[in-house]
């Protein structure tokens, strides 16, 4: 095997079957045997959408994600999507190529100290130098991807280690100096010498993976904890993306909320968990829950800008279930913190917590009759017309026509973050949203992720006008995949979240306004379907023809003019 072969062995006897890549020459090898290893290869318009396509495709299917793309620009690219998978904990391996190892500072194509670059991003940086290496350096990358607190993992695989070593030997041969000095013989030499070192015993391969164990709590401590549980009159779960980080318990993780009893609030990849009308399930007012809560559980979830920085839980008890020592305490120590799986905490404390709690009837309704005021407010907002489509309408009607099997795409600011209060996920692990470093750009590769981790599920993507300019390009790579998403971009012709404020607090729009401009023709230009939607009363047939579009093959790309709203006024975050 060359080291490309080797590279691809490694991913497919580890469940690996995708790789997301945009090509380039120092990484071919490690594509066309992946290729003929039998796994899939995407190939996407920018070297972000790839991570992005990883990164989605490992929340939802709980193996790590793989990404490969060329060296210098094509990993400096990948810096936003690698650094969002960092901080939503996400399990990816970037295969970064690079120059050849006798040529490395020497003004080489593409030369960059790589490793540098990557190491503050990731768990685990690596540069292989020998081909006996390679193999078990990937290998490590994808088990410290999965372990402890999940994230993202880099391997630098020199151009020269993927090749033949026949090959690489004629690249030196060639490129070496062919005089009769004795400074000439010395180089041949030397190169000779370090072809040989290069692939001394390369045919060594990593041992069988070992499984990668959840981190469990104390049955102690849980203990102490469901009995708090039980006594509480007030309490309120929050959960977020990491009770879900082992993607296969999820129906476990849902019976043990739903036997827990408590009033949930759920964020990130836990959207959707209890499906859409759970009794426990609020979607409003968790600021004020939160407040008036004597007990908070977090399972997953850090005290960072999205819970006010800990302000919200100053009155209440906190139990804190974390993978990571450090989001546990941030901003907020918890009286009970666990340094644990969250979904394992959750299945633990369901089975401890003993019959008899107190009755919670008059504190659920409390938190259901402000989740109701919230909804007939939104209603009332929905039925308001004007020139162009109400967002809080679209957003309904979108609601209205998901199927169950659906996954649903968040890249945006304003119109994605009002379709958060309307749009509900039919189930777990239906809703990809960047995570708490608020990206933008994310839509065309999470969709990607999303359509192969699930086949045949309907994937919308809701897009921001603003957002949608940085994936655009990836409705080539649909159409040339033969994917076919529904997306729906909210056209304020603004950077509304931004502009909304920026006007009001310093009276001037500089860098805010955009232009009505024709996406849906943009996306015809790359093989998709375009559609134009600039009236309510338009809005489900133009939904139904998209549907209709989506499941003959074909990608969607719905323009909806929008008219102007307040409904977010004063929700800017910092």
């Amino acid at each position: 095997m060359n080291g490309g072969e080797r590279v691809a062995r490694v991913l497919a006897d580890r469940g690996i079957r995708d790789l997301f890549t945009l090509c380039g020459g120092h990484i071919s090898p490690i594509l066309v045997a992946a290729t003929r290893a039998g796994l899939t290869v995407t190939d996407v318009r920018h070297e972000a959408a790839a991570v992005f396509a990883a990164d989605a495709l490992a929340r939802l299917s709980g193996l790590p994600g793989v990404a490969a793309v060329t060296a210098g620009p094509g990993l400096t690219n990948t810096l936003t999507a690698v650094k969002n998978a960092q901080l939503a904990q996400s399990p990816v391996l970037v295969l970064g190529g690079a120059t050849a190892t006798a040529l490395k500072n020497r003004g080489a194509l593409q030369d960059i100290d790589q490793l540098p670059l990557m190491s503050p991003h990731v768990k685990f940086a690596h540069t292989v130098k020998r081909a006996r290496d390679l193999a078990p350096a990937v290998a490590e990358a994808l088990e410290t991807a999965v372990s402890g607190v999940p994230g993202p993992v880099f391997v630098e695989c020199p151009v020269d280690l993927l090749y033949d070593e026949s090959v690489v030997r004629g690249w030196y041969g060639q490129g070496g100096p062919h005089g009769k000095r004795l400074a000439d013989r010395v180089t041949r030499g030397w190169l000779d010498w370090h072809v040989r070192r290069l692939f001394a015993g390369a045919d060594r391969m990593p041992p069988p993976p070992r499984e990668v164990r959840p981190a469990l709590p104390g049955p102690a401590i849980i203990g102490d904890v469901a009995a708090r549980v039980a006594a509480a009159e007030r309490p309120v779960l929050v959960c977020g993306s990491q009770a879900l980080a082992r993607s296969g318990d999820a129906d476990l993780v849902r019976a043990a909320v739903a036997r827990l009893g408590i009033p949930v609030y759920l964020s990130g990849m836990a959207r959707g968990l209890l499906g859409r009308h759970h009794r426990l399930l609020l979607r409003h007012r968790r600021r004020d829950a939160l407040k008036a809560a004597d007990l908070v559980l977090l399972a997953g979830v850090p005290c960072d800008f999205r819970l006010d920085y800990g302000r919200q839980l100053a009155k209440a008890r906190v139990v804190a279930f974390n993978l990571s020592r450090h989001d546990l305490k941030l901003n907020r120590r918890p009286e009970h913190g666990i340094v644990a799986d969250p979904g394992v905490c959750l299945r633990e404390l369901a089975a401890a917590l003993q019959p008899g709690a107190a009755d919670r009837g008059v504190w659920l309704a409390e938190l259901r009759a402000r989740d109701e005021a919230r909804e007939a407010e939104m209603r009332r907002r929905a039925a308001a017309t004007g020139v162009g489509v109400n967002p809080l309408a679209l957003c309904r009607a979108i609601d209205a026509v998901l199927p169950d099997d659906s996954v649903l795409v968040a890249d945006g600011g304003d119109f994605v973050a009002t379709a958060s209060y309307v749009v509900r996920p039919r189930g777990p692990l239906r809703w990809l949203d960047p995570g708490g470093f608020g990206t933008l750009g994310v839509g065309g590769g999470f969709a990607l992720g999303a359509a192969r981790a699930r086949p045949g599920a309907e994937i919308w993507i809701l897009y921001g006008d603003g957002s949608l300019g940085y994936s655009l390009a990836e409705f080539d790579t649909f159409v040339r995949h033969g994917l076919a998403p529904i997306a729906v971009v909210g056209n304020d012709a603004c950077w509304a979240q931004i502009a909304r404020e920026q006007v009001k607090l310093l009276g001037d729009d500089t860098g805010v306004r955009l232009a009505r401009t024709d996406y849906h023709r943009a996306a015809e230009g790359l093989g998709a379907a375009g559609l134009l939607v600039t009236r309510d009363e338009d809005v489900p047939a133009v939904l139904a023809e998209a549907r209709t579009l989506s499941a003959a093959g074909r990608p969607v790309l719905v323009n909806a003019h929008l008219a102007p709203t307040d409904f977010r006024e004063g929700s800017l975050s910092i």
